[in-house]
């Protein structure tokens, strides 16, 4: 499986508007964390990077979206689609995605 098969399988697995929600909520935590981390030499809070946004994305799976997190299955294609997803969150084109990448169609 190419990154380009997983995609189409991501964002149907982050179909609710507040599964992603969180998600981008999570990630630009982590890297404001991460930022931190940097700036304030609080070296002790890199692994909140890294907890703050699967917290976030595992409760949304859980609780809201009722599947599996994609991280279990592919970590690292997960992360970086992830980060694609909040791209497009962030300049308005995943919405397009989500209803490209749709059961119905």
């Amino acid at each position: 499986m190419t990154f380009d098969d997983f995609w189409p399988e991501y964002v149907r697995a982050h179909s609710k508007p507040s599964t992603r929600i969180l998600h981008c909520l999570g990630t630009l935590l982590g890297w404001m964390t991460l930022g931190a981390v940097l700036v304030l030499h609080k070296w002790w809070w890199i692994p909140l990077a890294l907890i703050i946004p699967y917290a976030l994305a595992w409760f949304a799976h859980f609780f809201i979206e009722h599947n599996k997190p994609a991280s279990f299955g592919h970590p690292l294609w997960s992360w970086w689609a992830d980060q694609r997803m909040v791209f497009l969150m962030l300049i308005g084109k995943m919405g397009a995605e989500v209803r490209k990448h749709s059961p119905e169609n």
